[in-house]
């Protein structure tokens, strides 16, 4: 069984790329009915990205239906009003006045159905700022998370769009909270979530830390540590693990696992605190020995005295993941532009959310759609004629992929 907590929710869906994708995906991967509106004739640009970007279509848009339209027209704008009236929630996260141009911001949903959710995903919240365009990588140059993240003098980006994923999350957050509000009240209204804010709030740790102490923060490289043993270490082989030992208990198992009596003799060791003033030396005399272990027996040992640890991995291992593939952690999804069964399938993750005592995970019901596959279903649920559609295709107003 799968989780559809969400069952019976009805979703339009205007988005492209990474940030409203995503807060999509998590909306039709607990059972919402989302229907994603691409712009007719060539449908969501994002399928035709390339680069690192190449996968982001696949990655983000399964569960879904897709409906081709031409929101520039009179008759799509006029179809989508109809489609509106029965929806609960709309996902947007186009440019600024992108969506008032076509006929389709809040002001005018609302008005047809006073109780749709209207989730706006920007660069900005309101302010200053509000009107500028953004990027994942923007904002985190601009929120200091760039700086922090590479090494002094060469700021960079995280190796994920982190800012874009954890806007749509925030952004969801927001719309459950305004479709409870809206199960007391009976009426809608617009939420928001921004790239900035969401990046500015992951800086809240060195804000905080910066007041505490009195200091600047580093970049992350170049860190004032809270572990002593917090590091990534070389085995025998050329492996290497990152190892955390966070707590004394935690290092006096460490010490006696990897038979190093001495350090554990020391008083200049004897707590977490004092461990850090001596990391000058400490460090390098923990990677002569752990550079006589080849890396299995690194991790048996970590494993057995139960300190945190790692393999330093890369996006490819995760396929293979024993943990991922024994917990149904990944989907079988099919990796192509065009949509649908095309392509390769690989097994890509699933949200990393579960619910109840069977801890039911999300699961894939649809692959992600061909562009238009679902034009006449979803217009005929909407009570649309089947006269009604062919106007529409033969008009252009709608189209689907060959």
């Amino acid at each position: 069984m799968l989780a559809t907590p969400l069952a019976g929710l009805k979703v339009l869906e205007f988005t492209h790329t990474v940030m409203g994708p995503t807060a999509g995906l998590l909306f039709a991967e607990l059972g919402a009915d989302v229907v994603k509106i691409e712009p007719a004739p060539k449908g969501d640009h994002t399928r035709g990205l390339g680069g690192f970007a190449a996968g982001f279509f696949a990655a983000f848009n399964r569960n879904k239906r897709s409906l081709a339209i031409d929101l520039k027209s009179k008759a799509g704008q006029a179809a989508m009003y109809r489609l509106v009236r029965n929806a609960d929630l709309v996902i947007e996260n186009f440019g600024p006045g992108t969506m008032e141009r076509l006929g389709c911001g809040f002001d005018t949903f609302s008005a047809l159905n006073p109780r749709l959710i209207y989730l706006a995903l920007k660069g900005y919240l309101a302010g200053p700022y509000e009107h500028r365009p953004a990027l994942d990588e923007v904002v985190q140059f601009q929120t200091g998370l760039a700086f922090m993240t590479g090494p002094p003098g060469r700021p960079l980006r995280a190796g994920a769009s982190v800012i874009d994923i954890m806007g749509a999350v925030f952004g969801v957050v927001a719309a459950q909270a305004a479709l409870r509000e809206r199960d007391i009240t009976g009426k809608g209204q617009r939420v928001s979530s921004a790239l900035f804010e969401s990046a500015a709030f992951l800086m809240s740790t060195h804000m905080a830390g910066m007041t505490a102490t009195g200091l600047e923060a580093r970049p992350m490289p170049a860190r004032r540590g809270a572990w002593a043993i917090y590091e990534v270490f070389d085995t025998a082989g050329g492996g290497q693990l990152f190892i955390g030992v966070t707590s004394d208990q935690q290092w006096t198992r460490f010490v006696e696992e990897f038979g190093l009596q001495s350090l554990a003799a020391d008083p200049r060791l004897a707590t977490n605190v004092m461990r850090l003033a001596e990391r000058s030396w400490l460090i390098p005399a923990l990677q002569e020995v752990l550079a006589r272990y080849p890396q299995k027996e690194v991790e048996a040992r970590c494993e057995r005295c139960n300190v945190s640890w790692a393999p330093v991995g890369q996006p490819g291992d995760l396929f293979t993941d024993p943990h991922l593939l024994a917990t149904g952690g990944l989907l079988d999804v099919f990796i192509s532009r065009m949509g649908g069964t095309e392509g390769k399938k690989v097994g890509l993750p699933a949200l990393p959310i579960e619910f109840g005592p069977d801890r039911l995970r999300g699961g894939i019901t649809r692959q992600p759609p061909r562009m238009g596959e679902h034009n006449a279903e979803v217009l005929a649920e909407a009570g649309f004629t089947p006269d009604e559609i062919a106007d529409l295709a033969g008009g252009g107003v709608i189209v689907a992929a060959a």
